[in-house]
């Protein structure tokens, strides 16, 4: 009988979901060290709150094309490949930093340049892992909601890591010497995915025409307005990206680069990655005991009210703690999000749903970027943080009237189990 249970019972392989949870957290370090090292380089080339916000702003244009065709690229191409080449492109931008640095010297048009070639295809990356999440999943067998919880924990782990490191860095050897750091975790990332082995994560079986590619993007696009929760998260995320990354990417380091404390601004990203992770882990623990309609409203309510904290600008304890409550109550939202999403789209469309839903927060970012830099010129930093935390606050007042949210709780607990 023994045996038998046994001969009956899945096997559990934990390498895929392992590997590419690996992959995403050193990815996601890359990206923590450029979010600091990318405007501080800025910041000591041309003295300019302005420039640094365009740094960010430049990317908007091959962002906004990218992103609303990364998903299809995924499900063309394969998820293991596209994602693999995110990484590459990545590799080669941020390398490329101190090496033309040594030979010709840089410069803000030349970093522009090295900025798009570097986030064109994040979109795209990121797309590809989270479309093997469902299958990595199912072969370790982990609920959804746990799964998509260790996910976003990995995510914050990164940008601990990411950001901590870039502070210190710039500190040690200069802006321009942390991107080697950069482009060390972006090609252990790249090879980490070959270990990724899953269902669907490498060519597709069936392959669409090339005449086909803008009829399957506008496919997925149909799929996602037509879907009422989806398209409401969507959206949600979009206003909180839009307010939220110009102060992490422009704001922060703008104060802390006043004050020559580089070191402060990494110990503020950590303390919101750090509140980040523990918010996601404890939704991985107890989400699919809770309702999430309720978690998500109080989770948005209570990010706004911290932010409001920080942007009176208190002393470095005080901001560290307003950011690590920040990053705590952020934690489970897109957790929420994300199965929302894996629940209700089907796996032919995933690729296309995700990447487009993914694609409205990569534009919300640098849209905000462009705002922000002359707003600050304008009216000052302070009344800047304050203005961008009354959007902030505007949104999550506002995610109580969304009455699609109530579709969040609709799906029974028991069907909530990757790949089914």
């Amino acid at each position: 009988m023994r045996l038998e249970a046994r001969m009956n019972t899945p096997e559990r392989h934990l390498t895929p979901f392992v590997a590419l949870e690996v992959s995403t957290a050193l990815s996601g370090a890359g990206n923590g060290v450029t979010v600091v090292a990318f405007p501080w380089l800025v910041l000591e080339l041309t003295g300019s709150a302005s420039a640094a916000a365009a740094i960010g702003a430049v990317t908007l244009a091959p962002l906004l094309f990218t992103s609303l065709i990364s998903g299809t690229l995924v499900d063309i191409l394969g998820r293991r490949r596209v994602s693999v080449g995110s990484d590459l492109l990545s590799f080669l931008s941020v390398a490329a930093i101190p090496i033309l640095s040594s030979l010709v010297g840089l410069s803000f048009s030349l970093l522009a340049v090295l900025a798009v070639i570097g986030a064109t295809f994040d979109p795209a990356g990121l797309t590809a892992r989270e479309s093997m999440l469902p299958e990595a999943a199912r072969a370790a067998d982990l609920q959804l909601e746990r799964a998509n919880g260790i996910h976003e924990a990995t995510w914050g782990i990164a940008y601990i890591v990411g950001p901590g490191v870039g502070g210190i860095l710039i500190a040690l050897v200069g802006a321009r010497n942390a991107f080697w750091a950069t482009a060390v975790f972006f090609i252990l990332s790249a090879l980490l995915m070959f270990a990724v082995r899953v269902p669907g994560a490498g060519r597709p079986l069936e392959h669409g025409r090339l005449l086909d590619f803008w009829p399957a993007t506008r496919e997925g696009l149909v799929f996602l307005w037509r879907e009422p929760v989806l398209r409401s998260t969507a959206v949600m995320t979009a206003l909180l990206v839009g307010f939220w990354l110009p102060v992490e990417g422009v704001l922060l380091p703008v104060y802390f680069q006043a004050r020559h404390q580089p070191g402060g601004l990494g110990a503020v990203l950590a303390s919101i990655s750090a509140g980040a992770v523990i918010g996601a882990l404890v939704y991985a623990a107890a989400g699919a005991r809770m309702r999430r309609r309720t978690v998500l409203n109080a989770a948005l309510l209570g990010m706004a009210t911290a932010v409001v904290g920080m942007a009176f600008l208190p002393p470095l304890p005080a901001l560290l703690a307003f950011g690590f409550v920040s990053g705590l109550m952020y934690g489970p939202i897109n957790p929420i999000k994300n199965v929302a999403l894996q629940q209700r789209t089907p796996d032919r469309l995933r690729g296309r749903v995700l990447g487009l839903s993914t694609s409205i927060a990569f534009v919300a970012g640098p849209a905000g970027y462009l705002l922000v830099g002359p707003l600050i010129d304008r009216v000052g930093l302070r009344e800047s943080f304050l203005i961008l935390a009354g959007g902030l606050l505007a949104v999550a007042v506002g995610s109580f009237a969304v009455t699609a949210f109530k579709g969040l709780d609709e799906i029974p607990d028991e069907t909530i189990r990757a790949g089914r």
